[in-house]
């Protein structure tokens, strides 16, 4: 019988930390590299989709989550002056198994790193303890850190958009592409608006784009697209995760009219304020190579459209922990084979999603459902 292989996973992320969770319970060791020194409960809200969310129940937190985020039932879809122009179903009302979940993504993190030392130990999460390199070697690989040398059967780069596990592994040309589209972030303390259990999105002028969702708590997620440049390789002035002036954000959504929402209040109902531009990466040709693969944003960075960055890397998990489990001489390979082109195509989705004319009621129907099509298959 072939040994179980011991897991290695760079990075104390969402992805990073599923995938420890997934793959102790298919009995497979694992232990978590963070080069922070402490995980702290940082960012603002995300969603995960149904499929995400699935997951995790499986993984027996779907009690916890749920005590801790909201289930959108729609998305609603307006114009700047409080026309509605379309509803979509979402989770359970859309036809699926599971709800979609709009969470703080701290607390998610929170209930990530309690399950893994509950569940894997106390040492189990090595922080201050990023990798640095890796070297192959004929039965494995050694993960070098700042603390030191650490051997494994398999390296898991699930160390984020700016990954060393990727940098290693594709030395070559690898830039980030931003979209052109500047993003300003944060959760006002605030009641939840509408029927408290609605996503939003309004479409102002000049091509402003404010996606907006309760995520439990008090407070109400929200994203602010602004035009901001051409497209292309990100400029060296881009800002990234940086605060932003309040009042400044504000004068993007001055005089919107919409009646259930004061869309100018959001930035200084909000403790912090953050900007960063939208980017993705050029899909690869593969992945990984020997002992050593990449999982999540490390693996394939996207636009945050459609709600798929996360949830993509929860799925990732999951496919990752079965084909090891099956076979952990071939399981890498055959994972990346099942998740790398199913995650190239969301990657491609996500780009025609944030292209797409959405002006009129038929036009928000019609890239809806084209994208819905276009991401079930990154799903299973």
């Amino acid at each position: 019988m072939t040994p179980t292989p011991s897991t290695v996973i760079a990075g104390g992320g969402i992805g990073g930390l599923t995938a420890a969770l997934t793959l102790q319970r298919c009995g497979i060791e694992a232990t978590v590299l963070e080069k922070a020194p402490a995980l702290k409960p940082l960012g603002v809200g995300i969603n995960l989709l149904p499929h995400a969310v699935r997951e995790l129940d499986t993984l027996g937190l779907g009690d916890a989550l749920a005590a801790i985020s909201v289930a959108p039932e729609a998305i609603s879809y307006y114009t700047s002056d409080g026309t509605h122009l379309y509803r979509e179903p979402r989770g359970i009302d859309g036809g699926h198994t599971h709800p979609q979940r709009s969470v703080h993504r701290g607390r998610l993190h929170a209930l990530l790193v309690n399950a893994v030392t509950e569940r894997l130990g106390q040492t189990a999460i090595r922080c201050g303890a990023g990798l640095t390199g890796f070297t192959q070697t004929r039965d494995g690989v050694v993960a070098h850190t700042a603390t030191g040398d650490l051997r494994a059967d398999v390296l898991v780069g699930a160390d984020g958009i700016n990954s060393v596990v990727r940098s290693h592994l594709h030395p070559g040309p690898d830039p980030l592409l931003w979209s052109g589209v500047r993003m300003y972030r944060g959760a006002a303390r605030m009641a939840a608006f509408l029927d408290g259990q609605t996503m939003a999105i309004v479409h102002g002028p000049d091509g402003v784009v404010l996606v907006t969702y309760p995520i439990g708590d008090g407070l109400v997620n929200w994203v602010l697209q602004v035009d901001d440049h051409p497209a292309g390789p990100l400029p060296g002035y881009a800002r990234w995760n940086r605060p932003a002036d309040p009042d400044l954000v504000a004068t993007h959504v001055a005089g919107w009219k919409l009646g259930w929402l004061d869309a100018a209040s959001l930035p200084g109902l909000s403790e912090q304020v953050f900007e960063y531009p939208m980017v993705d990466r050029d899909s690869l040709p593969h992945w990984g190579s020997g002992a050593v693969t990449l999982l999540g944003d490390a693996a394939h960075p996207m636009y945050p459209v459609g709600a798929n960055g996360a949830s993509q890397a929860i799925v990732d998990a999951r496919v990752l922990a079965d084909e090891l489990s099956r076979d952990p001489r071939q399981g890498l390979r055959r994972y990346e084979q099942r998740r790398r082109v199913a995650t190239a195509e969301v990657i491609a989705a996500n780009r025609r999603m944030h292209h797409a004319g959405t002006e009129t009621t038929q036009d928000i129907a019609r890239v809806t459902a084209r994208y819905r099509a276009d991401t079930e298959r990154s799903h299973s």
